[in-house]
């Protein structure tokens, strides 16, 4: 057997613990593709005319969950160093921060109440939010929570978000993405700018409509 100097040995072992803290933390921040949540739909139960779900809204009191609006795929996060490292990040595109300033217009015209308004910390789900509807409160909770394999839940505290009841008058508005959704309600996925409208119930909450980009403007006529 072959003998090795017992610094070489050390000072090999020194680097591969870094070399896989380093993996291990680009494998808790950069995820593959969840299964959806077991036993979920993300579809709602029973369907709610435009009309019907405006005067809802109006009352307040659901959490309406975006996902961003259009990015560039063409670019990823895979060398992104932090939240703020927008310039390694997938942006929005043109497009993205038009269907964004469209959606605040609407919320306006249509007179529906925001009040708490939460995003992932990463710059687009920031962006989209600040563009619709203002300055937005980061929120760990509202991407997926603690991004650690050792979490056996790693998405419970976006599931409580969704479950904690709104006080009427005013609705909490989440832009985060599309992974987050699909492991905590289910399939099938939210598009780019789609929102799913959810009715808190404490321990657990249920999807109640959702709505395009470009689809709050015909709620007022749409049965």
């Amino acid at each position: 057997m072959q003998d090795f100097h017992p610094k070489v040995t050390r000072h090999a072992a020194l680097i591969l613990c870094a070399g896989l803290a380093c993996a291990a933390a680009s494998a808790q921040q950069f995820q593959g593709v969840p299964p959806p949540a077991p036993g979920r739909s993300a579809q709602p139960a029973k369907p709610i005319p435009g009309p019907e779900l405006l005067s809802e809204l109006r009352k307040g009191g659901y959490v309406i969950y975006f996902r961003h609006t259009s990015t560039d795929f063409s670019r990823d996060d895979v060398k992104s160093r932090s939240d703020d490292d927008c310039d390694n990040q997938r942006p929005l595109t043109d497009k993205g921060r038009e269907e964004a300033r469209q959606i605040g217009a609407a919320f306006r015209e249509l007179k529906l109440p925001v009040g708490k308004i939460l995003a992932s910390p990463r710059c687009r789900t920031m962006e989209t939010a600040l563009l619709a509807f203002g300055p937005p409160e980061k929120s760990s909770e509202a991407r997926a929570g603690p991004a650690s394999p050792a979490s056996e839940d790693r998405y419970a505290p976006l599931r409580a978000l969704l479950s904690t009841p709104v006080k009427p008058g005013a609705n909490t508005v989440i832009a985060s993405h599309g992974n987050p959704f699909y492991a905590t309600a289910g399939a099938p996925y939210l598009a780019e700018g789609e929102a799913a409208v959810v009715r808190p119930l404490r321990m657990d909450f249920e999807i109640v409509a959702r709505v395009r980009h470009d689809g709050w403007r015909a709620l007022q006529t749409k049965q």
